[in-house]
């Protein structure tokens, strides 16, 4: 006589499925936010970097850096603009002095600028980005890598 065998998994077995996909979940899911939010912090510092490269070109054609980003002819890509807003420039006038991305009072001899990536929705957490025309890129911590 033939012994029929069940089809299917028993509960026993589901559960222990439910509990490694759970298990490998809470280990990935920290992982792959954390560089999500690298990646978008990549791109705004090369934002940033474009938009001194043209402060600096706009300079030599003008005789004074630009106070808006679209008299640089710059648009801020859709990749990071839900992200970071780059509207903030903050220009120091000749023979003025102002406050560097470090937070050193009157360290920008006019003419200069300050450009700051305000991060927003998502990125809050990982928090602005600052780049001056001496070179001051902060917080250092996320510029160096």
């Amino acid at each position: 006589m033939f012994v029929k065998r069940k089809r299917g998994f028993t509960l026993l077995e589901v559960m222990m499925v439910v509990a490694i996909v759970g298990v490998l979940a809470a280990i990935a899911l920290p992982s792959y936010n954390n560089y999500v939010m690298r990646t978008n912090r990549s791109q705004a510092k090369q934002a940033l970097q474009d938009i001194a490269n043209r402060e600096e070109q706009y300079r030599i054609d003008q005789r004074a850096y630009a106070s808006t980003l679209a008299a640089l002819g710059y648009q801020v890509s859709t990749d990071v603009a839900p992200y970071y807003d780059f509207s903030t420039i903050t220009l120091v006038a000749v023979g003025a002095t102002g406050t560097d991305c470090t937070g050193t009072a009157n360290a920008l001899q006019g003419p200069a600028y300050s450009l700051q990536a305000t991060a927003q929705g998502s990125q809050l957490s990982d928090g602005n980005l600052c780049l001056d025309s001496n070179g001051n890129k902060t917080p250092s911590a996320k510029w160096s890598n």
